[in-house]
């Protein structure tokens, strides 16, 4: 089997797919628990910058790749392709970094499926390092993603996706730390069966960058670069649900925390719960942990979100919300 193509949103893809009224598609289809909702997604002005090859992190926030449905043996099949390589990220006009990802992007495509599917992940190795996916979830252990893929072999993946909630994926071959903090990883969302309330849907991983070798980190980013959305607030609408899926993918940091400023957010731990556990403004979490996290602003106006460790938002992992009239 060939080399799988990675499909990457475009800029006029994006502007094309935000600009409008509602959700699109598949993924209006994926919400059917609550009262209908119309949910506006604004449109993104300006250039989009995309620092290298990567997809810019602001075509990531609203980027979920639901794969390609199959119907076999009377069940839902999705199937993915995920292919690691090596490509160079400008993390800013000064500092450029070598990353390991999955399908060109650090951090990786957003899986999403439902809870029941069966997935398949087909898996090229072209990194020139023996990689591999490991899941978080319930699966056999055949499946459990620890065994090398030597460059230029393929494997697969299948298994049961559950149980729902937020989850991940990322390389575990040693050392593993360093396959995670060169840009190996990325979400795998499983919905419950039901689905969620309707909302603005944004993907934001907080990650740091080792760009000397040294096993700490200079920079920080959400979403691979670092300052992009304090240079470029994410929109979003007044009075209108919004719903985070938050990772925290910071190596060599035992924790890191996400505050939003002038707000409370409900707060879904592991997003294994259709009930929120707690309602804050600011959050801890480890390496690796995730919530989801739902708010909406009364009040129009930009604000900002950031760990509340200074060091870590002071280097890149800061950014605001432009909140716009309804």
């Amino acid at each position: 089997m060939g080399k799988p193509k990675p499909t990457l949103l475009t800029r006029r893809r994006l502007l094309l797919g935000l600009g409008s009224l509602g959700l699109a598609g598949a993924a209006a289809a994926w919400f059917r628990r609550s009262p209908a909702i119309a949910v506006r997604v604004p449109p993104v002005e300006g250039d989009l910058p995309q620092f290298g090859e990567s997809l810019s992190p602001m075509a990531m926030l609203r980027d979920f790749d639901y794969g390609t449905a199959k119907q076999e043996n009377g069940r839902t099949v999705r199937e993915f392709h995920l292919t690691a390589d090596t490509a160079t990220l400008e993390l800013n006009r000064a500092v450029s970094f070598v990353s390991w990802n999955y399908n060109g992007r650090v951090p990786g495509p957003t899986l999403r499926v439902k809870e029941g599917d069966r997935v398949r992940i087909i898996f090229h190795n072209e990194g020139g390092h023996s990689h591999s996916i490991h899941f978080h979830g319930i699966h056999p252990a055949e499946m459990d993603g620890v065994d090398p893929v030597r460059n230029g072999d393929e494997v697969v993946y299948e298994f049961d996706a559950k149980p729902f909630g937020l989850h991940l994926y990322h390389c575990h071959i040693e050392p593993v730390t360093r396959h995670l903090s060169k840009g190996l990883y990325g979400l795998f969302i499983v919905d419950p069966p039901q689905g969620r309330s309707p909302a603005d849907e944004l993907v934001l991983i907080m990650a740091g960058y080792d760009t000397n070798d040294d096993d700490r980190n200079e920079l920080y980013a959400f979403n691979g670069i670092p300052d992009y959305f304090y240079d470029r607030p994410i929109r979003i609408y007044q009075n209108q649900p919004v719903r985070i899926y938050l990772l925290n993918a910071i190596e060599f940091e035992s924790a890191a925390t996400f505050h939003l400023h002038a707000n409370f957010f409900k707060v879904y731990p592991t997003g294994m719960t259709l009930t929120p556990t707690t309602e804050s403004d600011v959050v801890t979490l480890g390496t690796m942990e995730r919530h989801i996290i739902e708010f909406s602003y009364i009040y129009p106006g930009t604000y900002m979100f950031h760990p509340h460790q200074d060091l870590i938002a002071e280097h890149g992992c800061m950014g605001k919300f432009e909140v716009l009239p309804a």
